[in-house]
């Protein structure tokens, strides 16, 4: 049961956060709360001490402070801090690290895509996530960056030694 809650539900939650990011610039609260209530519900069951449970939950806590920072001051989403602070739970200080790596630089690759899209002429006949996404004034859906730091660093955490070793 484990090794498919981790396999599958934080990669699934991520990767539509990024659809939905990129299709709307809008992430559901509903898939950051559902990625605490997937790592809440895994965690007891991981063989994690009490000890890790509670240093995964302050680097999510950590990552939440760093995120709502970035918000304040417009450099980020509201729904990319929740998103960034969700998955920073799931990887706590082991995980970290290659998250946050990952995260930086897909995010870098994501906006100089985006710049080079943007200024090339837009299609006519574009659908409208396309001309949304061609739009100067929009930001950067940075909830796919995100999730490509999550999908990336996964298989450098305790949880996939977990998932097989169930």
């Amino acid at each position: 049961m484990l090794s498919l809650v981790v396999l599958y539900t934080l990669p699934a939650l991520m990767l539509m956060a990024a659809a939905s990011d990129i299709a709307r610039y809008k992430i559901p609260n509903w898939i950051s709360l559902a990625l605490v209530a997937a790592f809440a519900v895994a965690a007891p069951f991981s063989g994690l001490g009490l000890g890790e449970i509670g240093q995964h939950i302050g680097v999510g806590f950590a990552a939440l402070v760093v995120g709502f920072t970035l918000f304040q001051f417009g450099l980020v989403g509201g729904g990319d801090a929740k998103l960034f602070a969700a998955g920073a739970l799931w990887f706590g200080m082991q995980g970290f690290g290659v998250y946050a790596l990952a995260m930086g630089a897909a995010g870098g690759a994501l906006c100089l895509l985006i710049m080079i899209y943007r200024a090339a002429p837009l299609p006519v006949a574009s659908i409208g996530w396309l001309r949304a996404l061609h739009d100067k004034s929009n930001g950067i859906p940075y909830g796919a960056a995100i999730a490509f730091g999550a999908v990336a660093a996964l298989p450098h955490t305790e949880w996939m030694a977990i998932a097989f070793a169930s």
